[in-house]
C-alpha cells in the first residue's frame, strides 16, 4: 500500500475467509485505521481479530456478526455501524454467495439468496452509510465484482445466478458514481478473475488459480486507498486467466 490517509475508518464485508480475511489483516497493520470486519462466522471473526493483534498490538479491528442475506439483519447492521464510527472512508462490499446449478434447476429461493448477498446487501449498506461517508477527505466504495459479470467475458454453465448478480453490482456502481459525482464519494467495481479462495473451489473444484487471496487482497487494499484519486464509476477487470 502506498500513500495513506490518517485515521481511516474502513468497512469490509465477507471478512471471515478468503480475500476479505486478508484485507482486514492488511488494513489493520496501520494503527491509524479502524477496521470493521463483517461476517456470519463468529469463530472466524475472533480468530481474525486475534491474528491482527498478534501482528500489530495497536491494531483496531471491530468484528460484527451479520447475515447479509437477511434484509432485516442488514438494517440492524447499518444501525450498529453508525454507532461504531462517525465517518466512513472506505467501504468494501466483498461478501459474496455462489451457487452452481443448471439454469432449469435454479429456483426463486436460490436466486433471492444470491442477489440478497451479492447485490441488495451492497445497495442497502451504501444507502444506509451515505450520510456518514467522509466527504471532507473523500470516500471510496469498492464493490467486488467478478469477470463472470463482466460484459463480453467468458461465461460458464451453471453460474447464471451468480454472474447476473455480479453484472447488476457493476451497473449499480456505475450509476451511483454518476449520481454522486459532486459529493466527493467515488464508486468503483473490481471484476476479479480466478483467485484461490474457498468460493472458487465451490465453483471449480480442483482448479488452481493463478493468484492467491493474499496477493489479490494486497491489490484491492492499495486500490481502495488510492484508486479514487484517478477513477470513478469504473468496472475494472482484474484477471490473469479464465475462469
Amino acid at each position: 500500500m502506498k500513500e495513506n490517509l490518517k485515521s481511516m475508518n474502513i468497512i469490509v464485508t465477507g471478512a471471515s475467509r478468503g480475500i476479505g480475511y486478508e484485507l482486514v489483516k492488511l488494513f489493520s497493520t496501520d494503527p491509524n485505521n479502524t477496521v470493521i470486519a463483517i461476517a456470519r462466522n463468529e469463530t472466524k471473526l475472533m480468530q481474525l481479530k486475534e491474528e491482527c493483534l498478534i501482528k500489530n498490538p495497536s491494531s483496531k479491528v471491530i468484528p460484527i456478526l451479520s447475515d447479509l442475506s437477511n434484509k432485516v439483519a442488514v438494517e440492524n447492521l447499518i444501525a450498529a455501524l453508525t454507532k461504531k464510527v462517525q465517518t466512513v472512508n472506505i467501504l468494501i462490499n466483498n461478501a459474496g454467495a455462489i451457487t452452481k446449478k443448471p439454469f432449469v434447476n435454479i429456483d426463486l429461493h436460490d436466486l433471492e439468496y444470491i442477489f440478497n448477498v451479492n447485490v441488495f446487501s451492497a445497495f442497502l449498506l451504501i444507502k444506509g452509510l451515505l450520510p456518514i461517508m467522509d466527504r471532507a477527505k473523500g470516500a471510496h466504495v469498492v464493490n467486488i465484482g467478478s469477470m463472470g459479470g463482466f460484459q463480453g467475458s467468458s461465461k460458464f454453465a451453471g453460474l447464471s445466478a451468480y454472474s447476473s448478480s455480479k453484472a447488476a453490482l457493476a451497473c449499480l456502481t456505475e450509476c451511483l458514481a454518476e449520481e454522486f459525482k459532486g459529493e466527493n464519494i467515488a464508486f468503483n467495481c473490481l471484476a476479479l478473475g480466478a483467485t484461490q479462495t474457498e468460493m472458487l473451489n465451490e465453483a471449480f473444484p480442483g482448479y488452481t488459480a493463478p493468484i492467491s487471496a493474499e496477493k489479490m487482497a494486497a491489490f484491492i487494499a492499495d486500490f481502495s486507498i488510492n484508486g479514487n484519486k484517478y477513477m470513478n464509476g469504473k468496472t475494472i477487470p482484474i484477471s490473469l486467466g479464465t475462469p
